[in-house]
């Protein structure tokens, strides 16, 4: 998130893989990786990355971010 914080997006995607290379189902991380997708511009990349986290969340609050995330996107 440091790298969010400080608009250094493209760092910060790897980051968001390593963690849920490590837990695949940490939801804030795609949550999180999604924003920071649409920040770089990559809309369609940011609609995957909150899909495989609906994919892996059991979380409700957690998929309930990711469901508004994706409606905002138009999805």
């Amino acid at each position: 998130m440091e790298y969010v914080n400080q608009s250094q997006w493209a760092r910060a995607m790897p980051e968001f893989e390593a963690v849920l290379k490590t837990d695949p189902s940490y939801g804030a991380a795609y949550y999180h990786g999604g924003q920071t997708l649409e920040k770089l511009g990559e809309i369609d990349a940011a609609r995957d990355f909150y899909r495989r986290g609906l994919a892996a969340s059991r979380d409700p609050h957690t998929r309930g971010e990711l469901e508004a995330a994706l409606a905002i996107l138009g999805e």
